[in-house]
């Protein structure tokens, strides 16, 4: 299990740092020692249930090792951290074969719950929950007779607008209700269809009962002023809400028993008692030698790891980003920059921000973040990360396509966001090794492929930004995105080489 640690080292420290800085992801830290509290109450199981050592166990870390070393070359931490996990089914399997790892998957399986999601996963189910718990939440306003507008996740109540951010998406109870759905589900003695219907079911409990909450803030503000969307109520508002969902978790699971076995909620939430498996043999010491073999795989895959991320990457000749033309075909710019707190989050080599003023007075922000090398977890952000975390809502989000001055189509992703009444439109990309990518799945998986066969990681997030007059109309925020993407692309490619 050391050499497993050492090994995915780099996979796992990310994974604290998400458990630290993410609140969403702040349960992490139990994760581990529930799992280890599982193990202890059924230590005595184990030691019984030892058999002998299967051959599969060996393939399992083999094909860890590989998953590890995918996860080094894409810099994908998600990869990494799940190699960890497999290499401890693997050892489980070298050291007591297929009836030891009868007893252990559930401790194994429940540290998936530690496990935070990609940032470009996350990002996206962020902002398509912010959108539902808005529609559900201005619906249950409007049933109880509430005259409301939602613009977005803007939900104006007159004399109110109240934002459902990031942070009220229901993101931050969703992954722990789920690890406690898990949990619940375990002690449940039923069948594994209500089991199963338990844990699934904790997604529309945390949906329903977030927008539940966002009604009730609604209401609240409605009665009692502004402050009750501020402040320490509206966190304590917050775990209301996720006792609620658990109480409601135990709610069904008393249903279930009302029309099945008709037992108490008290009996059928006994902690299980874990029957020790006989495997054939159990008399005979297991040989060692498998398990010797393992951890002299474990201990290549790291070596071989470690030697793939030092390989020295190869960076193509170019101009920097701060080098860019302040001038381009009637459009000017003035030039600004991050706070270097910023920059240094961001994690890239070379820059530019600046605001381009065209002929007829329009204005177009333009922001190129170039990053040499995307190994080590170092990769653009996702702007449907950083675009809630500068406080504004996205309204609308959907790809779209046109030519650029060559005749060459150009896919970006598009994105309308609002904050206090103020409108944007974003345009952004992936400027990656020669392609354009607005697909952040498939931005990974060229990395991934570029990183082994053309030994290079290197790529730009381009994002262009123009704010919308109070009527306004989009198509004209469009076109104007547009000519200006047509004139400074060109430019572009002296800056990030292909």
């Amino acid at each position: 299990m050391v050499a497993a640690f050492a090994a995915c080292f780099g996979g796992l420290s990310d994974l604290v740092l998400r458990w630290h800085k993410q609140e969403e992801y702040s349960h992490g830290y139990f994760i581990p020692l529930i799992s280890l509290w599982l193990l202890w109450r059924r230590r005595k199981a184990l030691v019984e249930s030892r058999g002998q050592p299967s051959k599969w166990g060996l393939a399992v870390i083999a094909a860890s090792g590989a998953m590890l070393l995918v996860g080094e070359l894409s810099a994908i931490m998600i990869l990494i951290q799940l190699a960890f996990l497999a290499f401890l089914v693997g050892l489980v399997l070298c050291y007591g074969g297929t009836s030891l790892l009868r007893l252990t998957v559930l401790p194994i399986a429940l540290l998936l719950f530690s496990i935070p999601l990609p940032y470009f996963v996350e990002s996206q189910l962020t902002w398509r929950l912010q959108l539902v718990s808005s529609e559900l939440g201005v619906a249950v306003l409007r049933a109880l007779s509430y005259s409301v507008y939602l613009e977005g996740n803007v939900i104006d109540l007159g004399k109110y607008k109240l934002q459902v951010i990031e942070a009220c998406s229901g993101l931050r109870y969703l992954y722990p209700l789920l690890s406690v759905g898990f949990l619940m589900a375990y002690m449940y003695p039923a069948a594994l269809r209500w089991r199963t219907v338990v844990v699934l079911s904790t997604i529309p409990i945390t949906v329903i009962t977030n927008s539940l909450r966002i009604a009730i803030v609604g209401v609240l503000v409605e009665r009692w002023g502004t402050g009750m969307a501020e402040g320490f109520l509206h966190s304590f508002e917050g775990w209301i809400i996720f006792i609620a969902c658990q109480v409601v978790l135990m709610l069904e699971i008393m249903l279930i028993e009302r029309y099945t076995l008709r037992r108490s909620l008290i009996s059928v939430q006994q902690f299980p008692v874990v029957t020790p498996l006989r495997p054939s043999g159990s008399g005979h010491a297991p040989s060692t030698g498998l398990l010797t073999a393992s951890v002299l795989v474990i201990l290549l895959a790291f070596l071989a790891a470690q030697t793939v991320s030092g390989r020295e990457e190869l960076k193509p000749q170019r101009t920097s980003l701060r080098l860019f033309p302040t001038q381009l075909d009637g459009w000017r710019a003035s030039e600004s920059s991050l706070p270097i707190e910023v920059e240094q989050a961001l994690g890239f080599q070379d820059y530019v921000l600046a605001d381009y003023a065209g002929p007829n007075g329009e204005r177009v922000n333009f922001y190129t973040a170039y990053y040499a090398s995307q190994r080590k977890g170092v990769s653009p952000h996702s702007p449907q990360v950083c675009i809630p975390g500068g406080g504004w809502v996205i309204s609308d989000l959907k790809t779209v396509q046109f030519p650029l001055a060559d005749g060459t189509p150009l896919k970006a992703v598009r994105v309308l966001i609002d904050k206090g009444g103020d409108r944007a439109l974003v345009y952004y990309w992936f400027d990656q090794r020669g392609l354009r990518l607005s697909n952040e799945y498939a931005m990974k998986w060229h990395l991934l492929r570029d990183a082994v066969v053309r030994n290079r990681t290197d790529g730009a997030l381009v994002r262009v930004v123009t704010e919308l007059g109070r009527n306004e109309e989009l198509r004209a925020a469009d076109e104007r995105l547009e000519r200006f993407v047509r004139v400074a692309i060109p430019k572009l490619e002296a800056y990030v080489p292909h």
